[in-house]
């Protein structure tokens, strides 16, 4: 179906009479009612809500005098006690919250500086070795920064069962004992539960 001129001369007529776009479509035969919607919106016809004269409003009856009751005096308001803030509590961190580690203990650093040593002087006996040079029976602690060209593995032989050498597993593996002692003064230092 074509919007002929005829055709919209008629849907104009009919919009401004105030037929619904079902109406319209019905009456136009051929098009459905969102089309009629969509030829209205495109001719720009004005919003017939709009254009509707609005219907002047009843004018009200005359309405009986109520009386109005005599004002009740009320009685004055109590005095209120003054309420001074209270300040709100503070949090109390759940057990599984995040804390800051406690500062390192005099001891803690000695035994850091004793290892930080200890690897230093391993690394000047290392053998430098690659990635494609390892072996299954060579120390595999990466020594430096991976991107650049000074980085190498230990290469020393390493202990039966572990995959560095002496030194790297003290570093590496640390007893259970002294580590769960560690622990357990940290939480302590840290108010953790015992």
């Amino acid at each position: 179906m074509s919007w002929t001129d005829e055709r919209v001369e008629q849907l104009k007529a009919m919009w401004t009479e105030g037929q619904s776009a079902s109406q319209i479509a019905k009456s136009l035969g051929g098009v459905t009612r969102n089309a009629v919607i969509g030829k209205v919106h495109r001719l720009g016809l004005s919003n017939r809500a709009a254009a509707k004269p609005a219907a002047p409003a009843p004018e009200p009856k005359a309405a009986k005098p109520v009386i109005a009751p005599e004002p009740v005096a009320e009685p004055a308001p109590e005095p209120q006690p003054r309420v001074e803030p209270v300040a709100a509590p503070k949090p109390i961190p759940s057990p599984t919250a995040r804390r800051e580690p406690p500062p390192p203990t005099p001891a803690m650093v000695e035994d850091a500086q004793r290892t930080a040593q200890a690897l230093a002087a391993m690394e000047k006996k290392a053998k430098r070795l690659n990635l494609l040079e390892l072996t299954e029976r060579t120390c595999k602690w990466p020594i430096g920064d991976p991107a650049t060209d000074n980085f190498f593995f230990c290469g020393l032989a390493c202990q039966p069962g572990k995959p560095y050498c002496e030194a790297h597993v003290a570093v590496a593996f640390q007893p259970m004992s002294s580590r769960r002692d560690r622990d357990r003064n940290r939480n302590r230092s840290a108010g953790g539960f015992r």
